[in-house]
């Protein structure tokens, strides 16, 4: 990838270093409320870290108080005040939300997200979608859907019944329950809930471990996970062949063997 593949616009931070692409929300006063430059600069740099074999983990964290509070409605609606053509959201977020969040879910490194404060709207849809959030224990979760109106979007229908179960779903889309960061972990939305000032800390510790990891293999785990949500026994059978394939082709797959052999910690290159 060329030096400007990963560049940053106003409202997000993008940085790659150290095999590592960050990924910071960057608008605190407004909760990093995500607008369509935003989410425009997300979906470009997510999709080119699964291209780009310098990249081996994905970190999505959000600047000041919060994660974040979810899509900035309120400036898409501060328009010439003209009425939008009926069919506008359905053709819109096809490319925006609802193209972010199956990257994130099939992306082959795994994303690891931090929470603090809010994780509202598609700020708790991509902390769900994530393969590790860290959370603060006090973080709030919350689904504003049905309080302000309209129905859910960006995967929270598909991402929440398979985190958390049907019920549990219904009682965040229905019923607009908020979730503390500690009960986000206990019902299966973060891996793991911390006091406030430790999850910058452990966030890191897990980044740097799955940076130093077998990228082939830790990509292709993710992947089967993935399609194994649609698949059938013999389809997921199959995908596994095949990933089993590739991944034992890989110089580390070779690495892994020989420190096995003599007994000491693997040091996986990511190839």
């Amino acid at each position: 990838m060329s030096d400007d593949t990963y560049r940053p616009v106003d409202g997000l931070d993008v940085e790659l270093r150290d095999q590592v692409l960050r990924l910071r929300l960057d608008r605190p006063t407004l909760r990093n409320a995500i607008n369509d430059v935003m989410m425009a600069a997300l979906i470009d740099a997510v999709d080119a870290a699964g291209r780009d074999e310098g990249v081996r983990v994905i970190s999505i964290t959000g600047s000041g108080d919060h994660f974040c509070g979810g899509a900035d409605i309120v400036a898409r609606n501060a328009g010439s005040g003209s009425k939008p053509r009926a069919g506008s959201i359905q053709r819109r977020l096809p490319s925006q939300a609802h193209r972010l969040i199956p990257l994130l879910c099939s992306v082959q490194v795994p994303v690891v997200c931090e929470v603090h404060g809010w994780a509202a709207g598609i700020g708790m849809q991509i902390a769900t979608a994530a393969d590790f959030t860290v959370a603060a224990a006090d973080a709030r979760f919350w689904e504003p859907f049905s309080s302000r109106g309209f129905t859910p979007d960006s995967g929270a229908t598909w991402l929440l019944p398979r985190s958390v179960g049907p019920a549990r779903a219904r009682e965040l889309l229905l019923l607009g329950r908020e979730l503390s960061g500690a009960e986000a972990a206990e019902w299966g939305i973060a891996h793991q809930a911390v006091p406030s000032d430790e999850v910058g800390v452990t966030a890191e510790a897990l980044v740097a471990k799955l940076a130093s990891g077998p990228t082939v293999a830790l990509g292709l785990s993710k992947w089967l996970l993935y399609a194994g949500t649609s698949a059938s026994l013999d389809e997921q059978l199959r995908n596994e062949g095949f990933a089993m394939e590739l991944s034992s082709r890989s110089e580390d797959f070779r690495e892994g063997l020989s420190a096995f052999k003599e007994r000491r910690t693997p040091d996986f290159k990511g190839r």
